[in-house]
């Protein structure tokens, strides 16, 4: 396969020319799915007050087990009234700030409340369920750092600790084009020698997860005028993305007019199955992305190159692809030639995720994909996986 890339030469190219986008200011609550490009510091101590973490009453650890007064009570969200006097407990709920001089809470279940006494019946640790000032996190230290994803979990806490705006880079633009007189929309009759479009819908969903803001365009026929009126509104987005037309056939032109347009190839084919027609090239700061028309072969494009890609535009700390681990389901047979990405669906078991290919493979073939939820990595060698031997995938779902 001379003149081909690995994949890993041609995401070295493409990572070489991502460099990434503007940075800009976005709300917390708006920064799900955002990469940030600068570290987020907390604004307070984190609690910012040594608090409760159970119903129940705050008293000194060396006064216990005895009965003791009960001469304040404690709600969230209220100061205490004062500290605590010696030989005195203090009710408290979740959440509370604990008195000054207290060194432990006791549930409310491990003692009798008599209302104004509570009787103690065994020694409490100090530090017993008391959540220490800054337990956490300090303030001015980091709550996530450049590069991180924000996501749920990333977005409470950032809110927690007090951060109301972080800088993240903008998302990246990218138009998403099919070309092909055989397209048809779903939906409308089918002509002689027509197809229902679908790699555009497909991609874009793709995209949109690793953070992309897309343009959809319509479908072009295979003219050139057509060719370069579509591809030059393409260009105008940071990354460009054309599915089809992409091969050696006297109606793949995408090619041809985007060199007209002033995009550089960078290179053609990658050693790869499905979808080794690949190319990338740039114009100025423009990622031009031409994935091969077959869904399956656009599908796997747009995993194993373009999102690396859009990752690395947005400043991310890891670009992918994004490999999980597993087992062989059955015996896979390599590739000699080229490294082959077959479709499978995940079985979970006791010792790890097994790996079960799918029945029809062509590149074509999207319909059989759908039962699947994985692409299982299958290196290029002369014979086979056998089952139960380790391999990686990429998730579809």
């Amino acid at each position: 396969m001379t003149g081909l890339l690995t994949i890993e030469e041609a995401l070295a190219r493409i990572l070489e020319l991502a460099q990434p986008l503007p940075v800009e200011t976005v709300s917390v609550a708006e920064a799900a799915g955002r990469v940030l490009r600068e570290p987020a510091l907390s604004r307070v101590d984190l609690p910012p007050f040594a608090s409760s973490a159970m119903d129940g009453f705050a008293l000194r650890s060396f006064e216990t087990p005895g009965e003791l007064p009960v001469v304040f009570r404690v709600a969230a969200g209220a100061p205490a009234p004062g500290p605590l006097p010696a030989g005195a407990a203090a009710g408290i709920a979740t959440g509370g700030a604990v008195p000054d001089e207290a060194d432990a809470v006791v549930p409310i279940e491990q003692v009798v409340d008599r209302g104004a006494r509570v009787e103690i019946h065994t020694a409490v640790p100090s530090g017993q369920h008391i959540r220490l000032r800054g337990g956490d996190v300090r303030e001015g230290d980091v709550v996530m750092d450049a590069g991180w994803h924000v996501g749920a979990a990333q977005i409470g806490a950032l809110a927690a600790a007090g951060v109301a705006e972080v800088r993240c880079s903008i998302r990246p633009r990218v138009s998403v084009l099919a070309t092909g007189s055989e397209l048809t929309p779903a939906g409308e009759p089918l002509a002689h020698g027509q197809i229902y479009e679908s790699n555009r819908a497909m991609i874009a969903a793709v995209l949109r997860r690793a953070g992309a803001r897309v343009e959809v365009l319509p479908v072009v026929d295979d003219d050139e005028s057509a060719h370069r009126a579509a591809l030059e509104r393409g260009l105008a987005a940071d990354v460009l993305v054309t599915s089809g037309g992409v091969s050696m056939g006297p109606h793949d032109l995408v090619r041809k007019v985007a060199a007209e347009l002033g995009v550089e190839e960078v290179f053609w084919g990658v050693a790869i199955k499905p979808g080794k027609p690949l190319s990338f090239g740039v114009r100025d700061t423009t990622l031009v992305f031409g994935l091969p028309g077959n869904p399956v072969s656009s599908l796997v494009g747009s995993l194993l190159f373009v999102c690396p890609a859009l990752l690395a535009l947005q400043g991310s700390r890891s670009v992918g692809p994004a490999y999980e681990h597993g087992r062989a389901n059955r015996a896979i047979r390599q590739n000699q030639a080229r490294d082959e990405f077959v479709r499978a669906s995940r079985i979970p078991r006791s010792d790890a995720v097994y790996l079960q290919p799918v029945s029809g493979q062509e590149s074509h073939m999207i319909v059989r994909a759908a039962s699947a939820d994985a692409l299982v990595h299958v290196a290029r060698g002369e014979g086979e996986i056998p089952a139960g031997a380790a391999v990686r995938y990429l998730t579809l779902d």
